[in-house]
């Protein structure tokens, strides 16, 4: 048996057309229906039916086809494992993350991409406050690192820009403003303001404190 044999089988039990799944795989149809019958007859029993339009599975064809998918699926992480180590994408890599970035779905769901598409890449990864993360990129004790802008000291790496958020501002649920879906700044001109620290994120800091500066008052500094 071979592995081409089961890519076939799993195209066109997941299409149910030999035309769609030829079209998928980049061949004629002839070709694909006689590589499906050789992997029957090496099978001993059919595993499709053939209709009108289109084909449908066969008792076996359902029991072998989440088999098929799974080795088919293996020798694609072998592959790709063997090609990540020709290509260097194997060993170790040292990702930083700001304070609640790591808990963004996007950042997740990089990884999780990241992580399927180069198996053999072990992630060591922490979390600290921008001035730091800055820090450890530029002694290259960092590979990378997701934060916040603005971030000034930023400027002197390669930056790619992932996503954009809005700024919150968390109210008691007892508040005036709290059942409000939107409150504008010089709404909270009379409140007193929770801010983190200057040295976690420096501009991230500033540009909130001019932001309130503009809107008519001034937030405490810390």
């Amino acid at each position: 048996m071979e592995l081409r044999h089961l890519r076939y089988f799993v195209a066109v039990a997941e299409t149910q057309h030999f035309t769609r799944a030829a079209e998928l795989l980049g061949m004629s149809q002839p070709p694909l229906s006689q590589q499906i019958q050789r992997l029957e007859y090496e099978i001993g029993t059919p595993l499709l039916k053939r209709l009108t339009r289109g084909v449908e599975l066969t008792d076996a064809g359902r029991a072998f086809l989440p088999d098929a998918i799974a080795i088919v699926q293996l020798a694609n992480m072998a592959l790709e494992k063997a090609r990540g180590v020709a290509r260097g994408m194997s060993g170790q890599m040292s990702l930083g993350f700001a304070s609640s970035v790591a808990f963004g779905a996007l950042v997740f769901d990089l990884i999780r991409a990241f992580k399927t598409r180069y198996p053999a890449m072990e992630l060591i990864t922490r979390e600290e406050n921008m001035a730091l993360l800055m820090q450890d990129l530029g002694e290259g004790l960092l590979d990378a690192a997701f934060i916040r802008l603005p971030c000034e000291s930023s400027k002197a790496f390669n930056l790619k820009v992932i996503a954009t958020e809005e700024m919150k501002v968390a109210l008691p649920a007892s508040h005036p403003l709290s059942d409000l879906q939107k409150v504008s700044l010089a709404q909270l001109a009379d409140e007193s303001l929770i801010i983190f620290p200057r040295e976690v994120a420096p501009s991230l800091y500033e540009l909130i404190v001019s932001t309130c500066l503009r809107a008519g008052f001034a937030v405490l500094r810390q």
